[in-house]
This record gives structure tokens, C-alpha cells and sequence, in this order.
């Protein structure tokens, strides 16, 4: 059987396999995230379901076409941001309120070209740097976690350990596996019932408010850091595969769905990055021009994990002391890693890195504004000071 006729199934599934992985890695991210800077346990529960449905209709719009298999995904990096962050003034309301400004300069990037421009002048060094201090704290939960609660967090561990020896790619979600196991064996241990309200999927919507402190620091942070670290890369990874992404469309279709997403709690969608590569390489089908059907495919199981999300999210808020952040803290492990990396690879530069990192890594609030904004800030100082000829 040619290549031209072989059958759908494989895209089909290369499409399943991404969403799978995509929202099994990192989900329990996006739920820390958002309960860190003021969401109820219901709201980010809304905002979980809010991102798997715009992150899906996403896909199959920009994958249907461009008959590209372009995914688009939820900020993992934003999700870490958030919960670097904490509460903010103005509380939850502000804080929908700045993910409508993200979705605002998400498509003012795709509108206005020199925009584009100006934010990629930031060096990458500096946007990397902040990014490695805001996971280095949940990067940091897992080994923590052992002391707080050796029995439920080295499950979790060593089967992200022998995974990521034989199956990278599905490393963190079987350590999720492993972490849904100590939580079932912990309920039938204790007896503790399960409320079935939590397992039905709900959409609460929150009036979006603005204050500084929420625009400076997180809009602006959150922005940056989806810039750089999931748009910008996601579309050099499908370069990779021979596939020109179109930058305006998919600036307005991602600016679009966060906007939508935003009073219903989604922090933001943006194109995929590492998981991009399931959909786009040879594996996906040997056939370049038939791949798009994998981007498709991806979205409408987005949207079937959406119908799914409350149960989900039902287990972290079921899941024993540190079993859940562990999970998280292992799914941002190659994260910190590409950052750390980056962060440091030019010497001309790692001075200011270094400030932007202990800075972004403090979680020190000046004036109801987050480290992240004052990492920013301090790195470009250092480094105008310290590269100035």
C-alpha cells in the first residue's frame, strides 16, 4: 500500500497521542496555576475546561485551514508564571482581567508586524532567565514532597525515572497514572466519599477587572513568557518539518480563543511547542501534505478531554499532601532545563541571567507587583549596564 493510500488511522491517532500527552503532562500545572493567584477550586476547574475546548476548536480551524498539522496548546511556562505569582490586588477578577490583555497583545502581535519586532528584541537570555526562577520553586516541590510524604510522592518519581528512560514522551503522564493510584489507595483507605458534583463539567464566568498590579505583573509577564517560550519555538519547530506556519492567522486565532477563554478562566492558548512534533514529523504519516489531519485530530480529542477535565480535576483536589505537586514539579523538569540552558549559553550574558533568575526565583512583590515583572526589569538594567560600550 502506497503512502498516498495508506490508511487515516495513523494521523488520526498521531492526533489522539498529542492531546493525550499534551494535557496529561501539564495539566496538573495549569490547575496549580490558577489556584495560586485567587481561582476557587471550581474556577479553575472552569478554566480547564475553557482551555481544552478553545486549545481544540483552535486546532482543527488553523490544522483544517492551512491543511497544516498545526496544534495549538494551553502556556504551560504561563501556568508555572501564575503559580510563581500568587494572589494579586484586585484578586481573581483582576487576574481574568490581565488574560484579557494577553489575548489583546496577542493579536496586536499578529496585526501589527513591529510589534512582533519590538518583543523579540528582548534577549533571550533575560526571557529565559525569568522563566528558569519562576519554575525553579515548583521544580523544587517533588524533592520537597518526598519529606512531607515519602509514600505518595516516590511512586510518582520512580515511575517518571524509568519512563523517561524507555518512553520520554509518556514519562509525566504515566507519573499522573501513578499519582491517580496513591490517591484511589489513599481514599479506599480512609474511607473519605466522593461528591459527584465534582465530576460534572461546569463553566463559571467571572466580570474581568483591571488594576496595575495585575497588568504589570502578570499580563506582562505572562505575555513574554508565551512569547518566548511556546509561540516563537512552535513555529521553528514546524519550520523543522518543512511547514511555514502563517504567523497573523495564528496569532488571531490563539488572541481570539483567550480572549473567549479569559471570563471563563483560561490563562491563554498559544501554538504548541515540544508536543508540536507528534503532529508534524514523519510519524505522524509519511505523507507531509496528509499530517494536517493529525492537527485536526488533536483538537477534537481537546475538546473530549474537555467534557473530561472535572473529573481530572477532581483528583488533585482529592489527591494527599505534595502527591499532585510532584507531578507538576516532574512535568516542568525539561522546561527549567531548555531555560537554564538558554539562560546561560551566551557568556557575554550570564551575568545579567543570573540577576534576572535570583530575582524571578525570590517571589519577591514590590508594590503589589510580581518578581517576574522586577526579574524582567532588573536583567535589562544589568545588562545595558554591563554591555554598554
Amino acid at each position: 500500500m502506497t503512502d498516498a493510500t495508506s490508511p487515516l488511522s495513523r494521523p488520526i491517532t498521531a492526533g489522539i497521542v498529542t492531546a493525550l500527552v499534551g494535557f496529561t503532562s501539564s495539566f496538573a500545572v495549569v490547575l496549580t496555576g490558577l489556584n495560586a493567584v485567587g481561582a476557587t477550586a471550581s474556577q479553575a476547574t472552569s478554566g480547564l475546561i475553557i482551555l481544552s475546548l478553545t486549545m481544540g476548536i483552535a486546532c482543527i480551524i488553523l490544522a483544517w485551514r492551512y491543511r497544516m498539522p498545526i496544534t495549538v496548546a494551553w502556556s504551560t511556562p504561563g501556568a508555572a508564571l501564575l503559580a510563581a505569582t500568587g494572589t494579586v490586588d484586585g484578586g481573581w477578577s483582576a487576574v481574568t482581567g490581565a488574560f484579557l490583555v494577553v489575548a489583546a497583545l496577542t493579536l496586536l502581535a499578529g496585526l501589527w508586524p513591529g510589534f512582533g519586532r519590538l518583543i523579540a528584541r528582548i534577549p533571550a537570555s533575560i526571557a529565559q532567565a525569568m522563566l528558569a526562577g519562576v519554575l525553579l520553586p515548583l521544580c523544587l516541590a517533588p524533592i520537597t514532597g518526598l519529606a512531607e510524604n515519602p509514600w505518595g510522592v516516590l511512586p510518582v518519581l520512580i515511575t517518571w525515572l524509568i519512563f523517561m528512560r524507555l518512553a520520554p514522551r509518556w514519562a509525566t503522564p504515566l507519573a499522573f497514572v501513578a499519582a491517580a493510584v496513591v490517591i484511589t489507595v489513599e481514599l479506599i483507605r480512609t474511607g473519605a466519599p466522593l461528591d459527584a458534583g465534582l465530576l460534572v463539567p461546569r463553566i463559571e464566568l467571572t466580570m474581568p477587572t483591571f488594576t496595575v498590579g495585575a497588568l504589570v505583573g502578570v499580563a506582562l509577564p505572562l505575555f513574554i513568557v508565551t512569547m518566548a517560550s511556546q509561540n516563537v519555538p512552535g513555529v521553528a519547530i514546524m519550520r523543522s518539518f518543512g511547514y511555514e506556519v502563517p504567523w497573523r492567522p495564528a496569532m488571531l486565532v490563539t488572541g481570539i480563543g483567550t480572549a473567549l477563554g479569559a471570563p471563563a478562566g483560561g490563562h491563554g492558548i498559544n501554538l504548541a511547542a515540544i508536543s508540536a512534533a507528534l503532529a508534524a514529523s514523519p510519524e505522524a504519516d509519511p505523507d507531509s501534505k496528509r499530517r494536517w489531519v493529525a492537527g485536526a485530530s488533536t483538537g477534537v480529542f481537546y475538546i473530549v478531554l474537555g467534557g473530561l477535565a472535572a473529573a481530572f480535576s477532581a483528583l488533585v483536589i482529592l489527591a494527599p499532601a505534595a502527591v499532585i505537586p510532584a507531578v507538576a514539579g516532574v512535568a516542568l523538569f525539561t522546561a527549567l532545563g531548555s531555560a537554564v540552558h538558554q539562560a546561560v549559553a551566551e557568556p557575554g550574558e550570564r551575568m545579567a541571567a543570573v540577576v534576572t533568575f535570583l530575582i524571578a526565583a525570590s517571589g519577591l512583590a514590590i508594590a503589589g507587583i510580581s518578581a517576574a515583572f522586577w526579574a524582567l526589569v532588573a536583567g535589562l538594567l544589568v545588562r545595558a549596564v554591563l554591555t554598554r560600550r
